[in-house]
């Protein structure tokens, strides 16, 4: 079902927009958490440290090449606000051939280049070859995880967040699957992992198209569309690089603090890797918000409405700061039972005293926990400003917040590196939320302002 965001109360639209794509994200957490789960459980702990060692080089290669694609929607989100559907499905052939590109790219690049950033990345030596394994068929299953998020947003910018929602949940539910079938009845380890989270998204990217090409006709491209259109091009690149280079530079601010924990041994990485799992499942609302946020601001920003724009922002910034504090008190009641689904209760002998798995692991989980959850607001801040603006077609100042994020957590990496702090190697999350979270929210300040004189030229 198409939804128009251009009238009405913004805050029950964005709000009842956001909830299917929060439920839809949180299952996309939840089979992503499949894989270390029952990696944790079944295979050993150290096998779940090599899997949480290479998540932030997954945000790095995933998250450049969507950040991208989710960029060519972003003019099919205001080609549909304006009611030009020729060009709603121009765009669509053309982010399609563009993402292909893409993929080849980024693919070749990533696998190459995987073993020296693992070494530069200080990954501990027991659990360098899983690592390996496990992200080098991520990275071969790129093209998976980018046409996924492709259609999916290519669903949601003509206001349909329903249906992503539901292939999502089929595709969570088989990845549980296999991922019980490959990595307990075929032995296969953190491969088993690898590849049952790239059929899965696989999937989720083919019945996207299916549902594009039988249901949302607005968006399925003319024969004549098939080809590389100059104009479009220059818009979407214009508005997918920043947003892809913001992804990009987060993602190596997240490297170098993964380097810094990674100092501390497998048992803290193991830690980390389960809360920072609970974190990742937390925010998750957040990133819906800001999701809804990029579609409403380009409907709106086609039919050349400001002031709309920015009451939708307001009513986003009312609903997030009383979702953070709910998220930051839920965190610290569930960080115990979250840790007992990561880990088996097998003993352990530390200077004569028997201890179990979770016991071990608690003190470097919690240290985390309660350490990033007191900044959840200005974390929300940054999905919403820097979403609003890139649905309006302004990429660079939400690209240079990525450029904040990145030296915010590498400066305080550096210093935790320096004195073997392991309190200030988790401290690099906050610290780059503070940072550009302040940083977005003064650039929406000047990008509205330049949006409403763009518009206003318009008329």
């Amino acid at each position: 079902m198409e939804v128009t965001m251009t009238k009405g109360n913004p805050f029950p639209i964005i709000l009842k927009f956001m909830i299917p794509l929060f439920i839809g994200n949180v299952f996309q957490q939840l089979y992503n958490m499949a894989d270390t789960i029952i990696v944790g459980r079944f295979v050993s702990s150290d096998a779940l440290a090599a899997v949480g060692a290479t998540g932030n080089i997954m945000f790095l290669v995933l998250g450049f090449s969507q950040g991208l694609c989710t960029g060519f929607t972003v003019l099919t989100s205001q080609s549909y606000g304006a009611q030009n559907y020729k060009r709603v499905k121009r765009s669509v052939a053309n982010g399609i051939l563009l993402a292909l590109i893409v993929i080849c790219i980024v693919t070749l690049l990533s696998v190459s280049l995987m073993r020296p950033l693992l070494h530069l990345m200080n990954t501990p030596a027991n659990i360098y070859q899983d690592s390996l394994t496990y992200i080098t068929i991520i990275c071969a299953g790129t093209v998976c995880s980018v046409y996924y998020n492709l259609f999916s947003a290519f669903i949601r910018s003509i206001g349909n967040s329903k249906v992503p929602l539901y292939f999502l949940i089929f595709s969570a539910c088989l990845n549980v699957g296999l991922d019980l079938i490959f990595i307990i009845v075929g032995k296969m380890g953190v491969a088993g992992a690898a590849w049952a989270t790239n059929l899965s998204q696989g999937i989720s990217a083919i019945l996207c198209l299916v549902y594009i090409h039988q249901k949302a006709t607005v968006l399925w491209p003319d024969k004549k569309d098939w080809h590389i259109n100059r104009v479009d091009t220059q818009h979407q690149m214009a508005v997918g690089v920043p947003m892809a280079l913001q992804f990009g530079i987060t993602a190596s601010g997240t490297m170098v603090m993964q380097s810094a924990i990674n100092l501390f041994g497998s048992t803290a990485v193991a830690a980390y890797t389960a809360a920072n799992k609970l974190n990742s499942l937390m925010v998750q609302e957040m990133l819906a918000m800001g999701q809804a946020v990029a579609t409403y601001c380009g409907q709106n920003y086609g039919c050349r409405d400001s002031n709309r724009i920015n009451k939708g922002v307001h009513a986003a910034i009312v609903i997030e700061v009383t979702y953070a504090i709910l998220a930051a008190i839920l965190c610290v009641f569930l960080l115990k039972p979250v840790m007992s689904l990561f880990f088996a209760n097998t003993g352990s002998v530390t200077d004569g005293e028997v201890l179990d798995t979770i016991s071990l692991m608690m003190p470097w989980a919690r240290t985390y926990n309660h350490t990033v959850i007191m900044f959840y607001i200005p974390l929300s801040f940054i999905f919403i400003f820097r979403n609003a603006m890139q649905g309006c077609g302004h990429g660079f100042l939400p690209m240079m917040g990525g450029v904040v994020e990145f030296f915010a957590r590498l400066i305080v990496a550096l210093i935790a590196m320096h004195l073997t702090s392991f309190q200030l190697a988790v401290f690099c999350d906050p610290a780059a939320w503070i940072a550009a979270g302040t940083f977005t929210a003064v650039s929406y300040s000047f990008v509205i302002k330049r949006v409403r004189r763009e518009l206003a030229r318009m008329e």
